[in-house]
């Protein structure tokens, strides 16, 4: 027995072995001391006796019997052979009474190299098991700002709490998103009942994700399980079974899919890119049918108490005037949390809706799991550069507007100084901030723009800006009706402390609302062929009249007219903020003479303009809330701080 199986490995190695040498690839197993040859090292560290995944153990500490395996670790010596009979000796034994000594190992940069137990590796990697006991050694490499060594001691320091080597992630920032979807604190250590948790769940998706076929994917297993966790949650994960978990996978292939190509969304810029050229698969064929069309919206807290909230509603009685009869629709609040979303989509869905709108990118996840439980049902976010191919997103081009906010405070301050107030680091804001400070440079070379934020932790950003006497000042958007106030949009304060509103930027939801509507009821379609290979994300602007600015009517004739102007040239195309030579705060060159930033560039913006005073804050910067959304959609803190 133990010499056909022995035979069937030397296959697999001797295969691996010739497909190496056709891509040009080293055949054998690699020696950890070449590598080390040539990399500055610190200290070692003894960690002792684990578990450690074979997937990990990737080739021999010497040269010594290097050659005996192909670069899968299986055997390519003979069947008759000293070592083919030991293998196989080693493999009975495996059979039998099961392998309980330890190898000795050393581990470098998240991967093992044997130095005790090759054979014992190699017929566990043929058993197909998913890890061995073994005595570790960690190789520590000098901290460099190689991208490859950072996101390695990104996994040090969440090795320092967790002790687990069961994820290993190829983007940064992964392993503080793993710690904010388990619900722990960046320094928290792991009891016992936690590893036991997080390592089975680990293998669970691990055994479901190959019978999903997941290798065949350019995607690590670590980076789908993240995937996994953000749709569904760690707390259903760690309760789940392989088969449950093998069920889900089917489900939700194409985000596994998406991630794998890289996350791309497909931005459509205007309405007019909505094609209408054969009815979207997506849109089910009794959506077309209906006489009324059934639309549910789904907000955070309430009307009367968030202004986000209230921009909405407004665009939900917008449509009921638009469409009349043709539609119905419902709204639902206080949907704060992930389940009280989930229970919101599921009334929905229970009361005949089709069409479902949720408000806020805090409810992307929950929409995901609810699209794949409801396929049928059709489901757009609020978010932007979230990347779902489960449901579509929607947004507006603020900037267009705020950089027209920006040349109004230059125009009418008497000061070369002004204030801009900013809610979250995420995508979007970093480009209204620096759209505002463009177009008050426009007007004045010489203004600044003092940034403050007001998320940030024991910080006042009003009390901040009045410290520093700036009295023209850029606030939030929208008003809250329960707790109106002056101080919003821009507005000035004058000696008496009270407020001047100058301009204010609209967000006409309306108007998406009808344009997206518009969409599912004539069965266009938009980029159809790129569903399900990209996400879709409506990004409209001042051509889909979508957003404008409100002036005061106390601005100047001149001002109004340039404005006009300016918003005349936009909504045409003929402008673009983000237009001709840029530096940000360092001095970098971040748009040529000549050039225009890409939509792309514009949304991911993770620098500041070089006449803004102040900084994108860091994570630990931020209140618990901001940081769960910044965690979610926004810019990284720990990376866009260090101005790359």
């Amino acid at each position: 027995m133990a010499t056909s199986d022995y035979t069937a490995a030397l296959k697999l190695g001797r295969r691996s072995y010739q497909a190496a040498l056709t891509r040009g690839e080293y055949p054998y197993l690699p020696s950890l001391d070449d590598i080390l040859s040539y990399t500055e090292m610190s200290a070692p560290v003894n960690l002792g006796i684990m578990d450690i995944p074979l997937d990990k153990i990737v080739g021999t500490k010497t040269v010594g019997r290097t050659n005996a395996f192909a670069n899968n670790f299986m055997p390519l010596l003979p069947e008759s052979s000293e070592f083919g009979i030991k293998w196989s000796m080693v493999y009975e034994h495996q059979i039998e009474d099961g392998i309980n000594d330890p190898i000795v190992a050393y581990e470098f940069m998240n991967q093992f190299y044997v130095q005790e137990g090759n054979k014992r590796v190699s017929v566990m990697k043929f058993l197909g098991t998913y890890s061995i006991p073994g005595s570790v050694i960690r190789l520590l490499p000098k901290r460099t700002d190689d991208r490859e060594n950072r996101m390695y001691y990104e996994f040090v320091d969440f090795y320092e709490i967790s002790q687990s080597y069961d994820v290993y992630f190829t983007k940064e920032g992964s392993y503080k998103k793993l710690l904010t979807l388990m619900g722990k604190a960046e320094d928290e250590a792991w009891d016992d009942e936690d590893k036991i948790t997080f390592h089975s769940a680990c293998i669970s998706f691990t055994e479901a994700f190959r019978k999903a076929h997941g290798e065949k994917l350019d995607i690590t297993v670590s980076d789908a399980f993240l995937v996994y966790l953000e749709i569904f949650g760690y707390d259903q994960v760690k309760n789940e079974t392989e088969t449950e978990m093998f069920q889900s996978l089917q489900k939700m292939w194409k985000e596994i899919t998406l991630a794998e190509k890289g996350n791309q969304v497909e931005l459509i810029q205007s309405p007019e890119e909505v094609k209408a050229s054969f009815i979207n698969k997506l849109i089910p064929v009794n959506i077309l049918t209906l006489e009324t069309l059934k639309i549910a919206f789904i907000y955070m807290k309430t009307t009367e108490t968030s202004s986000w909230a209230y921009a909405h509603e407004l665009g939900r009685m917008h449509i009921e005037q638009v469409f009349g009869d043709k539609i119905e629709t419902i709204a639902i609040d206080k949907a704060d949390t992930d389940e009280e979303v989930g229970n919101a989509i599921e009334q929905a869905v229970e009361s005949g809706c089709q069409l479902i709108f949720t408000t806020t990118s805090q409810m992307a996840n929950q929409s995901v799991r609810s699209a794949i439980l409801h396929p049928k049902v059709k489901i757009y976010n609020c978010s932007i550069n979230i990347s779902y191919s489960s449901i579509y997103t929607y947004y507006a081009r603020m900037y267009e507007s705020k950089f027209l906010m920006g040349a109004i405070a230059a125009a009418l301050n008497r000061t070369d100084v002004l204030g801009y107030v900013a809610d979250y680091p995420i995508y979007g804001t970093i480009a209204n901030i620096n759209a505002f400070a463009l177009g008050a440079r426009m007007i004045n070379p010489y203004v600044k723009v003092y940034l403050e934020w007001l998320h940030i932790k024991g910080r006042d950003a009003r009390e901040q800006l009045k410290q520093e006497g700036i009295v023209c000042i850029s606030d939030s958007d929208m008003i809250t009706p329960k707790n109106a106030s002056r101080a919003y949009g821009l507005y000035q304060k004058n000696e008496n402390g009270e407020y001047e509103n100058l301009a204010t930027p609209i967000w006409h939801w309306g108007k998406f609302y009808e344009n997206i509507i518009n969409t599912v009821l004539t069965g266009s379609t938009e980029a159809d062929t790129q569903k399900g290979k990209k996400a879709i994300n409506y990004w409209w602007g001042m051509s889909a009249d979508v957003i404008d600015v409100i002036c005061s009517k106390n601005m100047p004739h001149g001002t109004h007219r340039l404005i006009d102007f300016l918003k005349n040239s936009i909504r045409a195309g003929n402008f673009h903020p983000f237009d001709g030579l840029i530096y940000s705060q360092n001095g970098i060159i971040r748009c040529e003479e000549g050039s225009t930033l890409s939509p792309e560039d514009i949304i991911t913006m993770d620098w500041l303009a070089e006449n803004v005073v102040g900084h994108i804050p860091e994570l630990e910067e931020l209140t618990e809330e901001a940081q769960k959304l910044v965690l979610l959609q926004g810019i990284n803190a720990d990376e866009s701080s260090s101005e790359k």
